[in-house]
């Protein structure tokens, strides 16, 4: 059986004319609007003198717009070249040129160097495309002629150019639709770039079904995912792992309210952990979650229900079971197959009706990458007696320590257990003895109760010598590519160059690791820690030496339940924002005399230092600053009065601490607020 999306997409428009298909913020188009639009633009790109088989590149905006205009040209026999919305004009041109494509339809600012290019404007086209009379005929292509040029990096750095047929294309969405069990009551929200593979599966799978897709920006703020949640009703959401680990630190203890309410989340471009799958499951009981393995050149060819796999002591790593139509074997270094299991891994190769056609214009790499028919990964695998794979990594990512190979996979999958750890990754590298060849080493993103000595000796009671890393190194976080997935080359960089990773310390670390916490467990802090830290504070400089500064310290519950709703009432009066605190064990009113002129670095310097020493505790902080605004009112200053505050004294911070409920949010930071001169 052969049929396209443009075909499918017909037929719906006519059986369900006022189902949205598409939806992005507030904009929505039906499946009738949504296949207007795209016989509109093909009629648009047909005048333009677009032909069959012509390439047309275009932005990939995560909107119904570049949706419209991805299947327009392919109304037309097009072939479709995706760029990636944040790309550089000198890589568009670059992919353009390499395409050997007519037409760039963006409205991204382009350079002199994109002279060379037939520009036109992407939303110009979209817009134009209503008023089209839609009088031109679809084109019938056959199923090996190339439908899309996915362009991709992988491992070699020069982009490759992945040829889908329209036979692929069908094959992969029908694969996406069985594997996950898509239905056409399902919207399905898709906050993920439209240039990668994984999303566009996604996109394709729940059209051809009549479904609805959610377009949203990325996973930048879970609050836009809760609105589209409460807006759409979604019933469903692809996401990458990394996204999940964010989502649930942003959304906090709304975690479970909000993603509890999906029928399912498929993750892809990247698997969840071991100890990500037992959490997730856990705390969306009556959410499934799939497990998806796939790749520009096979789209979505393993599958697995990680909710029956997660108490199951060795599947629950697994990273999925092929579908009945794709065929798996696995390959030593002759490319040879073999019988594998753990101990006797080899390269996965695929077979399949939904692989690619080969890599535009590389005909040496398609030599080696498609052999008497089968797609060979560079991923290292082993199967069990039940058809399941594991992935032990990318095969030029396994470490050599001494002629035994370690599954970098395997060492985060432990590690990952260790409570004292956000995240972490592991790489080889150079045996600096030069005697193993290569050793582990492990980069970890630390919680406050991190310690490597414990780490260390947590990995080994868990695994054997050979796979323990040998050196470890403290990151902030993890770099990642734009799918979220960890990037290797980039880790591989850091530790040959050590340079200011490689000088993080115990304050570093503290300094990096903090976060805003506003809701605290009832365990008490020990007198003897708040000593020290109001040490601290008075340690901390003051402007010509002068410590005019008061450090007030409460820890009656009752005081502070009632300065917290005195600041709370005074602030909705005089239009103040007040953001609060939940149960902290303890309130440091750092205050100075008015008429000291340094009064508010003073006091801003000791709640720094207060805050960082109590991070390497573990213990949580935020910084209250309402008061410094309300010291005179009612009746705030009442109860500030009877707390001892001086008439003079200015409160210019509040420091709320106590043992967090959960980790803290790491806010998105700048990166354009430095200069060098």
């Amino acid at each position: 059986m052969f049929d396209t999306l443009i075909k499918k997409l017909e037929v719906l428009s006519g059986e369900i004319p006022d189902k949205v298909a598409l939806a992005f913020k507030k904009e929505q188009l039906t499946y009738s609007e949504l296949y207007r639009r795209v016989v509109g633009v093909g009629e648009l790109l047909k005048n333009m003198g677009i032909e069959s088989g012509d390439r047309v590149m275009f932005s990939a905006l995560s909107k119904p717009e570049m949706v419209a205009v991805y299947l327009g040209i392919q109304y037309i026999g097009g072939v479709a070249v995706f760029a990636d919305k944040n790309a550089t004009p000198a890589n568009m041109v670059s992919i353009y040129e390499d395409a050997g494509a007519k037409l760039l339809l963006t409205d991204k600012p382009m350079r002199d160097e994109a002279d060379s290019c037939n520009l036109y404007s992407l939303r110009t086209i979209y817009k134009d495309s209503e008023e089209c009379a839609c009088e031109l005929s679809m084109h019938m292509p056959d199923p090996e002629d190339v439908a899309e040029l996915l362009f991709t990096s992988g491992t070699t750095g020069k982009p490759k150019g992945v040829m889908l047929s329209y036979k692929s294309v069908y094959n992969i969405l029908s694969n996406t639709i069985e594997g996950i069990g898509i239905l056409d009551s399902d919207r399905v929200l898709l906050p993920l770039p439209l240039n990668h593979s994984f999303a566009l599966r996604v996109l394709r799978a729940v059209l051809y079904v009549g479904g609805t897709v959610i377009l949203q920006n990325g996973f930048t703020f879970a609050k836009e995912v809760e609105n589209n949640m409460n807006a759409y009703h979604c019933t469903a959401m692809a996401a990458v792992a990394a996204s999940m680990e964010m989502m649930r630190n942003q959304m906090q203890d709304k975690f479970s309210e909000i993603l509890g309410q999906l029928r399912y989340i498929e993750i892809s471009a990247g698997s969840l952990s071991i100890n990500q799958r037992k959490t997730f499951t856990k705390l969306l009981p009556n959410t499934v979650f799939h497990n998806t393995w796939g790749s520009s050149e096979s789209g979505g060819a393993l599958f697995l229900n990680v909710n029956s796999v997660v108490d199951h002591p060795s599947r629950v790593g697994a990273l999925g079971k092929p579908l009945p139509c794709v065929q798996i074997k696995v390959l030593d270094s002759e490319n040879n197959e073999i019988q594998s299991d753990a101990a006797h891994p080899g390269r996965m190769a695929l077979k399949g009706d939904m692989q690619m056609s080969g890599y535009w214009q590389r005909p040496e790499l398609n030599k080696e990458t498609l052999v008497d028919g089968w797609l060979l990964t560079g991923d290292m695998v082993y199967t069990d007696e039940d058809g399941y794979v594991y992935m032990l990594g990318r095969a030029d990512d396994l470490i050599n320590v001494g002629g035994e190979k370690v599954s970098p996979i395997e060492v985060e999958n432990i590690a990952g257990e260790y409570e004292g750890l956000r995240e972490c990754a592991c790489i080889g590298a150079a045996d600096p003895e030069g005697v193993l060849g290569q050793i582990p080493v492990l980069f970890v993103v630390a919680k406050s109760n991190y310690s490597e000595d414990e780490l260390q000796k947590f990995l080994a009671s868990k695994m054997e010598r050979y796979k323990l890393p040998q050196a470890f190194m403290l990151l902030q976080e993890l770099p990642r590519n734009a799918m979220k997935k960890i990037d290797r080359k980039e880790l591989k960089r850091l530790w040959e160059n050590r340079g200011s990773e490689d000088l993080m310390n115990p304050v570093m670390q503290a300094i990096f690791s903090r976060r805003s916490i506003r809701k605290f467990t009832d365990k008490p802090i020990p007198k003897e820690i708040i000593d020290i830290l109001l040490k601290a504070g008075y340690y901390a400089p003051s402007g010509h030496n002068m410590q005019t500064w008061q450090f007030t310290v409460i820890t009656d519950q009752e005081k502070i339940a009632r300065l917290k709703e005195t600041a709370r009432e005074a602030s909705k009066k005089n239009k103040i924002h007040f953001y609060g605190f939940e149960n902290p064990q303890c309130l440091i009113l750092i205050s100075n005399d008015s008429r000291n002129p340094d009064g508010c670095q003073d006091a801003s310097c000791a709640a720094e230092n207060i805050m960082l020493g109590a991070q390497s505790y573990g213990i949580g902080s935020v910084w209250i600053n309402c008061l410094m605004t309300l010291r005179h009112e009612t009746p705030v200053e009442a109860v500030l009065d009877e707390f001892g505050i001086p008439e003079k004294h200015t409160v210019w911070s509040t420091v709320a601490l106590g043992y967090p409920v959960s980790e803290g949010v790491l806010l998105a930071k700048k990166s354009d607020v430095i200069k060098w001169l």
